[in-house]
Parts: C-alpha cells; sequence; structure tokens
C-alpha cells in the first residue's frame, strides 16, 4: 500500500514538474535565431565561380527586452547601437562561399544560436574577398562598394518575430545575375574585361514562405527523361518573382516564396514552352509541380 502511494505521488511531482517546464521554455527570454544562405542561380554559362567571403553578420532588434544581455553563449558577441537603432552581432567568422553552390534548395547555414525575443527587421552583412572565376580560368577580383565597411544592409519585411523557447529561420536569398555584372558585354571570354560588384539580397522569413520544387521531363520512347538547364520563372500577378534552373537530373527547387497563388513557366530550347497557373504554395510547407516538355519542330 505504501509503495503505491509513494508511485502515485512520484507520478504527480513528475506532472508538476513538467508542467512547469514547459512554461518556463515558452515564457523564455530567448529563442533560436536561424539565418541560411542560398543563391537565385546565375544563368550564365562562362562563370565557373562566383565568391564572396562573409566576415560578419548583424541583425537590429526591434523588441522590448533589454539589449545589452548576452547573445547566446558566444561572451565575444556585442551590441552597438546606431541611429538609434540596435544592433547585434550574430556572427563573427570568415566564411568563404561559392554562391554558384547553393542553388536548387542548397544552402549554407551562417548563423544558428539564441537571441533574445523580439522583432528583427534589418540584417547586415559584411563580405570581402569577392571574386568571379570563369570556366576558362580568367579569375577577376571586384571591390566591395560598402560591404567591407558599413555593411550590406538587408530589411525584413514584415519582420522576423522570434518567440521564447522556439526557432525562427531566415533566408537569405543572393542573387548572384543581378549582383555580379559583366563588363564588355558579349557571350565570349574576350568580349568580358570584368564585373561590377552590386549586391541584391532579399531576406524572407521562412515560417511564412514556402518552397515550389519538382521535375521537369521529356518522353522518350515513353519513358521519362529529366532534362538539364531548363528555365523555371515564377509570376506573381504576371509579375516575375523569381527563376531558377533544372539540375543534371531535371530537378528544380525555389525557396522562399511567400504564400499565395503563382504561374509558372518553363522554358528550354528545341521544346515547347509549358505553363502552369494557380498553383498555391502554402507557407512552411513544400508544393511539388512537375513539368513535361515536348520536343517543337
Amino acid at each position: 500500500m505504501k509503495f503505491r502511494l509513494v508511485t502515485i505521488a512520484l507520478f504527480f511531482v513528475f506532472i508538476v514538474f513538467t508542467s512547469c517546464t514547459d512554461n518556463d521554455d515558452k515564457n523564455s527570454d530567448y529563442g533560436r535565431l536561424s539565418v541560411n544562405l542560398t543563391d537565385a542561380p546565375f544563368p550564365h554559362d562562362l562563370v565557373a565561380e562566383a565568391n564572396v567571403t562573409i566576415f560578419k553578420i548583424e541583425a537590429r532588434y526591434k523588441g522590448d527586452m533589454d539589449i545589452n544581455s548576452e547573445v547566446g553563449d558566444n561572451s565575444d558577441s556585442s551590441m552597438e547601437t546606431e541611429e538609434k537603432s540596435s544592433f547585434m552581432v550574430l556572427m563573427e567568422d570568415e566564411m568563404e562561399v561559392n554562391l554558384l553552390d547553393l542553388t536548387n534548395g542548397v544552402t549554407k547555414n551562417l548563423v544558428d544560436l539564441e537571441v533574445p525575443v523580439g522583432t528583427y527587421d534589418l540584417i547586415r552583412v559584411y563580405v570581402k574577398g569577392v571574386n568571379v572565376v570563369l570556366t576558362d580560368g580568367s579569375t577577376f577580383d571586384l571591390k566591395v562598394p560598402s560591404g567591407e565597411q558599413s555593411g550590406i544592409k538587408i530589411f525584413i519585411k514584415p519582420g522576423l518575430v522570434v518567440n521564447g523557447g522556439l526557432s525562427a529561420d531566415l533566408l537569405l536569398d543572393f542573387d548572384v545575375s543581378k549582383s555580379f555584372v559583366a563588363k564588355g558585354g558579349g557571350s565570349n571570354f574576350e568580349n568580358i574585361t570584368g564585373f561590377n560588384f552590386k549586391p541584391v539580397i532579399k531576406a524572407c522569413n521562412m515560417s511564412t514562405a514556402g518552397t515550389l520544387s519538382g521535375m521537369v521531363t521529356t518522353l522518350q520512347e515513353e519513358v521519362a527523361v529529366g532534362l538539364e538547364g531548363a528555365q523555371v520563372a515564377v509570376f506573381a500577378a504576371d509579375t516575375l518573382n523569381t527563376t531558377t534552373f533544372t539540375d543534371a537530373d531535371g530537378k528544380y527547387m525555389v525557396m522562399g516564396l511567400m504564400a499565395g497563388e503563382y504561374d509558372v513557366e518553363v522554358e528550354l530550347s528545341t521544346y515547347l514552352k509549358e505553363t502552369v497557373t494557380g498553383i498555391d504554395i502554402v507557407a512552411s510547407n513544400k508544393t511539388s509541380q512537375d513539368f513535361i516538355l515536348v520536343a517543337g519542330e
């Protein structure tokens, strides 16, 4: 009888302890922030690498907490005040990235740490060592207009909310095709005299965005064969939102699409264009849409 009473008592203690732990997590003053980098593909056959070295990332904090509290487990993390806005350092290590490796759902994790709960509305990315390598081995070092001194400013709209005991994911989409502008023009090596670096980066709150993925194939003797290099263009209300290109297996993936309906066009030389309208993208979910292209005359 005593054993039974002790067992019941221990059970109630466990329930109370678990309940308190859950409440503490939900009411925690810190949540986890993850920042990943991806690339809006660069459709230039002459470019083998587009390299940047990221050496610091900051976030602007707009919450109500005391921003002088420590960030995560990194005692070296510091905060500063600039133009009445509070910034905190999220990362301060050199990280070299070839942006052309980050396509079709491939991402590079830049930040993963505990931060104060609240809203973050601006990211500053500091870069250096920017260069472009052509497929013939030619290398062009690019000047960084402001990224090394004041950082590349990326606004988050709406602001990213970090809740206590929970995780928030932010995706930085580095548009290489707009950020690396070839000088000299033309499609031959001898016509390229260099590149201008004009960074274009979009921030996307992954809790309010979804992903579109699928296959682009054609039928050969009634067998589906993946098509490499097909352009997948995503439109929102007749406005081009983003593009990507299929890989060697015919697969594609577009991340960071805000919830809503989109029209998608797929094109590849010698094939007829295929269009699908009203594709529904759901927040925090992946939508699958395949395309079968028919060879043209």
